[in-house]
């Protein structure tokens, strides 16, 4: 195989040609609305499956975009999300990309009720004051715990980014939260990842 000669500048470019090339060769069809976010999971992990696997509520993108104009908070579940999201796009807009797992407070009640800091993390995000996306890349238990808190009416996301990665509760809490009725973008199966989760919100500020 032949070495490219791309400047530095241009290798995202050329990766996204790159991978538009190969989804003509392969016959892969995906839905063209949604062609920039899929586009840069696979960007992000170097695999295809993402074409086939996405999920998408309708309007989806359009709530999240809504949020961060209006200054809304991301949540993520991991600090490795919440680094991998282009703060200061977010913070541009007045809003902010927030993360609970290493709180001391969160540790503490997890530790004492023996639930997991992701659940109690969620728990923490409902009492916020502003909109909320939630940006989920590693701990199934935190869309659980978005999904039992929504149906107890105690949080209200605009939307969820549920792209955990793994082997224990990771599908089941992906299918529980697409027929939740909460607005969602799901990464279907066991593949997933913070990358991923920080992946799509930028896709999604990105095409602003």
């Amino acid at each position: 195989m032949k070495i490219e000669n791309v400047k530095p500048a241009d290798i995202e470019k050329r990766s996204f040609e790159i991978i538009a090339e190969t989804l003509e060769e392969t016959g892969i069809d995906i839905d063209e609305r949604y062609a920039h976010i899929i586009k840069r999971c696979i960007h992000t992990s170097a695999d295809f499956d993402y074409a086939r696997t996405m999920f998408f509520s309708e309007g989806v993108e359009e709530k999240i975009a809504s949020v961060i104009r209006d200054g809304g908070y991301i949540v993520t579940d991991t600090r490795m999300a919440q680094s991998g999201i282009n703060k200061k796009r977010i913070e541009a807009w007045g809003g902010k990309v927030l993360c609970f797992i290493g709180d001391e407070d969160v540790a503490e009640r997890a530790a004492k009720e023996g639930l997991t800091r992701s659940y109690v993390s969620m728990e923490k995000a409902a009492e916020l004051d502003r909109p909320v996306v939630f940006a989920i890349g590693n701990a199934p238990t935190a869309l659980i715990a978005i999904c039992q808190l929504f149906e107890e009416g105690k949080l209200k996301p605009e939307a969820v980014v549920g792209a955990p990665v793994g082997f224990v509760n990771v599908v089941a809490a992906k299918k529980l939260l697409i027929s939740s009725g909460i607005s969602c973008i799901v990464p279907r199966g066991r593949k997933g990842g913070s990358n991923i989760a920080a992946a799509i919100i930028n896709a999604v500020q990105y095409n602003m």
